[in-house]
């Protein structure tokens, strides 16, 4: 080919990528979409820039966020991965990827956050994130540290004041952690997570006497917190004033928290007032609730198990407590079974046997061939033998 040629094909060869090229995207337009929410629109609209240039961080830190706003996290980390390993110290990749794997890799998320320090040493979310990591490391002496920075950096947020004194409790330093609360609760007396901090505190350092005034602020604004509200429920029974108790205890089964431990606590304070016959009413709701519907299936998979590796008294006993708990007669048939055929105990196969035929009612084939067994075997007629 000669060189007007090659020159015409080689210009016009450049002139093709660059019509094949999409155009740059238009930040603002992206903007837009997520200020909608139309995640999956912005997302389709980046990905052609980013499949072109990989290295536009601007594209990337746009894609990274909209994929993880549309909770596809997975993508999200990919994307906000790379634009790290582009610019290591870009805030928004360090941010979403320290809240990333906040929980799946703390050792992780505290490098992201101790750079995130480094970069903005005056922001307490910061120091508040790595704090509560450290603190969840059991790592309390550096935890408070950070802690009690950021609640210097900001003390007019709860949230600082809050992780402080969670720690401090862990510790058993109540006389500081109430000593912040209190400050918080100057301020706002009805902050729900001020007033949780505080009750923990004080039922933790059996202070039961401070429980009932924070509790009852939580109670009217509807609290819903199982933990809190047990411990509220615990502090008017350890100061035996068990009319409130069963009162608190009321109310959590109104707001639908009908846990085996709220009956039984109600049940515990109704016997103090001598209500014994209601008490036992809900120790009765208690049991049944304790007894799980798949209880009986783990209990015969136990008594299989042993069977098969012939630990035949340990299959008896799960096999016993399947029909103490169930009545299930033919956990009878397999105790006695077992003791007639593996252990050759008559009078143990017979004590169970008659007692599966006074409970048997069999219904699948199997069982009616095992119940005439049992009856031709085992039944009055041979037992007057």
């Amino acid at each position: 080919m000669n060189k007007p040629l090659l020159s015409f094909a080689i210009s016009h060869l450049f002139v093709f990528i660059a019509a094949a090229q999409p155009p740059a995207p238009d930040k603002n337009k992206v903007l837009d979409m997520l200020q909608e929410q139309q995640y999956e629109a912005a997302i389709n609209y980046l990905q052609p820039a980013i499949g072109i240039d990989s290295s536009n961080t601007q594209a990337l830190r746009l894609l990274s966020y909209a994929y993880y706003m549309s909770e596809d996290i997975f993508k999200a980390q990919h994307c906000f991965l790379k634009l790290h390993s582009l610019e290591p110290d870009n805030i928004t990749a360090n941010h979403y990827l320290a809240s990333i794997y906040y929980n799946r890799d703390p050792d992780l998320s505290m490098s992201f956050l101790a750079r995130l320090i480094r970069l903005q040493p005056t922001n307490a979310n910061y120091y508040r994130g790595l704090g509560e990591q450290l603190s969840r490391a059991k790592m309390k002496d550096s935890a408070l540290q950070y802690l009690s920075q950021a609640y210097m950096l900001t003390p007019g947020d709860f949230k600082n004041t809050v992780a402080w004194a969670e720690t401090l409790i862990d510790i058993k330093d109540y006389a500081k952690a109430d000593s912040l609360l209190e400050i918080g609760l100057t301020r706002d007396s009805m902050n729900a997570s001020l007033l949780k901090s505080r009750i923990r505190s004080a039922y933790d350092a059996k202070d039961y006497k401070s429980i009932p005034v924070y509790g009852e602020r939580l109670i009217s604004q509807q609290e819903l917190s199982l933990s809190v509200l047990t411990k509220i429920v615990l502090g008017y029974y350890n100061l035996q004033q068990y009319e409130n108790c069963v009162r608190i205890c009321e109310y959590m089964l109104s707001m639908e928290l009908q846990v085996e431990a709220v009956y039984y606590y109600e049940a515990k304070a109704l016997a103090k007032l001598k209500q014994y016959e209601k008490s036992n009413q809900l120790l009765e709701i208690c049991l049944g609730k304790a007894i799980s519907p798949n209880g009986e299936m783990y209990y015969f998979s136990l008594g299989e198990n042993y069977e098969a590796v012939k630990q035949y008294k340990k299959a008896v006993a799960s096999y016993d407590t399947a029909f103490y708990l169930y009545k299930s007669p033919i956990a009878l048939y397999n105790c006695g079974r077992i003791y007639e055929v593996e252990l050759k105990n008559e009078p143990l196969a017979r004590k169970y046997y008659t007692q599966y035929l006074a409970f048997a009612k069999p219904i699948e084939a199997d069982e009616k061939k095992a119940y005439a067994y049992v009856k031709e075997r085992w039944g009055k007629k041979k037992l007057k033998k």
